[in-house]
């Protein structure tokens, strides 16, 4: 089990963000803010999938007024975007955002910033103080060591958090990002290190969902396993569904989060096989669509690690030449030939 690290609690509506709370996954709308209707549409499929929290951009008055109109039909709270304008965070929170997000880099005037968690405060709003490495950078620098930019982003880090604390707001979730894996690592353990606040994970734009599958996990994952991280967004470009998805990949992965669905666990295949078992495993893959509840399946191809998979999955099928042994539960169940073995497994996952 992995011990994650002892966080402050955060109210946003009905969702509470800390560790001693489940991770919450995030994504966000990928349409037009005034486009009310394909917004509200695209939050229910987010919801639906597993998010708890969807995130809107808010950059015009236009936006705002759609906002509102949004967060009253939302199935799921909604979290405002927000960067440049004081104005708009302020629209944001009074249209009944749950939560907004604050760059650092962005909104910079200090009465602009004490206007905001004046409005939040009275209103129970969540704040996110969202540091990214490119709105941080002094851009008339041409090349900015890298060690460098996470000192500037934990400095902005510090700068904005001790203004809320001095205005007496608590009610906040940090993140800071970068589109590097390795700097989004070391940022987020100094905040770690320096602050008891929440942890918001992710790569800022980490690619095409077959590109920022491997750099999310990675970072992601490296940070959750130490105990960082306390809600995530899995960045991608294109369907905001992807980014659900492998949001929750990456937390079952690490234990973090229990699917309604079966885990498939298949041998990588040596020379020691003597039958087809990626194959096989589609099949078994084809069979589980159907199966609503949470059982791990092994499908393995020969004796090296075939029975010890059996004992940590619920069923398991041990394939060899023109035969497969099935276990459930660790058991031994039954042997039967190889055009059988699907049925066979099929009876022994409604037992479970």
């Amino acid at each position: 089990m992995i011990k994650r690290r002892k966080t402050s609690v955060v109210k946003v509506d009905s969702v509470r963000i800390g560790s001693p709370r489940p991770i919450v996954i995030q994504s966000m709308t990928k349409v037009a803010t005034t486009d009310v209707a394909r917004c509200i549409k695209q939050a229910g499929r987010l919801a639906s999938a597993g998010a708890g929290l969807v995130r809107i951009a808010v950059a015009t008055k236009a936006d705002s007024r759609a906002f509102a109109k949004i967060v009253e039909k939302s199935p799921v709270p909604l979290i405002a975007d927000i960067h440049f304008s004081a104005a708009r965070a302020i629209e944001a929170i009074e249209a009944g955002a749950a939560k907004i997000r604050l760059n650092p880099g962005n909104i910079k005037k200090r009465a602009d910033i004490l206007r905001i968690i004046a409005s939040a405060k009275a209103c129970g709003t969540a704040v996110r103080i969202g540091v990214n490495e490119a709105s941080i950078r002094d851009l008339k620098k041409a090349d900015v060591p890298a060690g460098r930019r996470v000192g500037l982003m934990l400095r902005e880090m510090t700068k904005y958090v001790r203004l809320f604390a001095k205005a007496g707001f608590s009610n906040i979730v940090l993140s800071a990002k970068s589109a590097d894996v390795v700097r989004t690592i070391e940022i987020n353990r100094r905040i770690a290190e320096k602050f008891s606040y929440p942890i918001h994970l992710g790569l800022t734009h980490a690619g095409l969902p077959e590109d920022a599958k491997a750099a999310s996990a990675v970072a992601i994952g490296a940070l959750l396993a130490e105990g960082i991280g306390d809600t995530i967004r899995v960045s991608v470009a294109g369907d905001p569904m992807q980014e659900v998805l492998i949001a929750k990949e990456i937390l079952q992965s690490l234990g973090l989060y229990k699917l309604n669905e079966p885990e498939l666990i298949v041998c990588p295949t040596c020379g020691r096989c003597q039958v087809d078992v990626v194959k096989l495993a589609r099949q078994v893959k084809r069979v589980l669509k159907d199966v609503k509840k949470p059982v791990r399946v092994a499908v393995m191809g020969c004796i090296v690690n075939g029975p010890g998979e059996a004992v940590d999955a619920d069923v398991a099928v041990c394939a060899a030449k023109g035969k497969g042994v099935i276990y459930r539960h660790g058991r031994k169940r039954t042997t039967v030939p190889e055009n059988k073995l699907i049925k066979a497994l099929v009876n022994e996952l409604e037992k479970c």
